[in-house]
């Protein structure tokens, strides 16, 4: 039987310690969901309560959950999918194409991720307003082709995954620009891609702020808008609040479930590979 060093020993209860911290809000929410408004009003309790159907029950009177569900769909996939696409063609033409203007651009890039998108919701307030196009998904949806964190992220894993004899090969067999990008740069950049699916999906999944500027009627309210309108009245619905958050988060743990055994397993091949 092999010794188990001490400093493996550590490391595991670090992990445990670490896996702990990071369910334990996700056990509150799901606790908290359970217990009626009075109940969550007198304390915390880590013991699962009854309440859970009725919480459910007045969420769904109050707010129309499934319609958000369906909105908030339909915006965070499209935007995931023009994110994740347009992004991964942008840093392959960055990768490829050796231009004058590419540490530029990359420069660019890099400065505005440092600049919070919240800046400018007034001049993107003014052009929606100036295009019709408040109170629609569109302004939600179209600025995710430029997503400058994807092109970053993907540029990244090119110039270190990548090799660009592969693409020369490509070409001398009569393959152009386009078929390579399909053929070779997205199915080889599976790992990036699956990281950037899950990181965009929750984020535009969870956008609050945007849709609260440019979403005006509660039939086309996203689902975190429809949990802050719970917040309305004198006695807040406490159950039916953490209800609503703790159903929110479904559709986060099946995307990443799903992307995760791709995300895996590229990797594993990659390191077979290599």
């Amino acid at each position: 039987m092999k010794k188990i060093s001490i400093s493996k020993i550590m490391i595991y209860i670090l992990l445990v310690f670490l896996t702990f911290v990071c369910m334990a809000p996700f056990y509150i929410m799901i606790i908290n969901a359970t217990h009626s408004t009075n109940e969550l009003y007198t304390g915390l309790s880590v013991l699962p309560g009854t309440q859970l159907l009725v919480n459910i029950k007045n969420m769904l009177t109050k707010v129309n959950m499934p319609k958000g569900f369906l909105n908030s769909a339909v915006i965070a996939v499209s935007s995931t999918f023009l994110s994740v696409y347009f992004g991964a063609m942008t840093a392959f033409g960055l990768f490829e194409y050796k231009f004058k203007l590419r540490k530029v651009i990359q420069i660019i890039l890099m400065g505005s991720m440092m600049v919070p998108g919240q800046l400018g919701i007034i001049g993107l307030f003014k052009l929606c307003n100036s295009l019709n196009l408040l109170n629609t998904y569109w302004p939600l949806i179209l600025p995710s082709i430029a997503n400058a964190g994807t092109i970053f992220f993907i540029l990244q894993y090119l110039e270190s995954s990548m090799n660009e004899e592969l693409f020369a090969s490509a070409r001398i067999d009569g393959a152009g620009e386009v078929r390579i990008f399909h053929t070779f740069v997205l199915p080889l950049s599976k790992p990036a891609l699956s990281t950037m699916v899950i990181f965009n999906f929750v984020s535009y999944w969870n956008n609050f702020f945007n849709p609260m500027i440019l979403l005006f009627d509660d039939d086309k309210f996203t689902v975190p808008l429809l949990i802050n309108n719970l917040n309305s009245g004198m006695l807040q619905d406490l159950g039916a609040k953490y209800a609503a958050i703790a159903v929110s988060i479904v559709p986060i743990i099946i995307v990443y479930c799903f992307i995760s055994k791709s995300l895996t397993k590229g990797m594993m091949a990659g390191a077979i590979k290599s």
